[in-house]
């Protein structure tokens, strides 16, 4: 669903941000939540877009397997409750470390010939174990991983 409306209730798993990248002229889409910055990549149609809940509860669901993060699918739908879009919220952090991450993935892609070929379970794990900085100051302890810090979100 997409709406203007910010009334909703969020999830459990609060907001992510969305941005679109291609790989072999295909739309990839790189989700990316708000507070630990764990991602998720998916490819998606322009028919997808009816099933996108389904998709992206998918994805998550599976990248989270992948990652070691065990959790039952009904209590992650039940976490996430429905995905609405709203326009964007010019979350500058996040924005930014989808940008590195797109980086990263475009100096990645150049070891796969197409998208057929590329493990985007393990790549978007890769950007999932690279340390990131959360927090105001420059203390070691405010660096973390993302995969460490959705697993801390999912045991709360």
């Amino acid at each position: 669903m997409i709406t203007t409306h910010y009334d909703q209730p969020e999830g459990k798993f609060g907001k992510w941000n969305a941005t679109i990248f291609h790989v072999n002229r295909k739309k990839c889409w790189l989700f990316t939540h708000g507070c630990s910055k764990y991602n998720v990549i998916t490819d998606i149609t322009a028919s997808d877009l009816k099933n996108i809940d389904h998709i992206f509860k998918e994805a998550l669901y599976e990248q989270l397997v992948y990652d070691g993060i065990m959790l039952d699918y009904k209590t992650l739908d039940l976490f996430i409750g429905k995905v609405i879009f709203y326009p964007t919220d010019n979350d500058r952090s996040t924005t930014g470390f989808q940008n590195q991450n797109i980086q990263s993935l475009e100096y990645w892609k150049h070891e796969y010939a197409s998208l057929e070929n590329m493990p985007i379970k393990d790549l978007t794990h890769r950007l999932n174990t690279i340390p990131i900085h959360i927090g105001k100051s420059r203390k070691m302890s405010d660096f973390t991983y993302p995969k460490t810090e959705i697993a801390k979100l999912i045991q709360e």
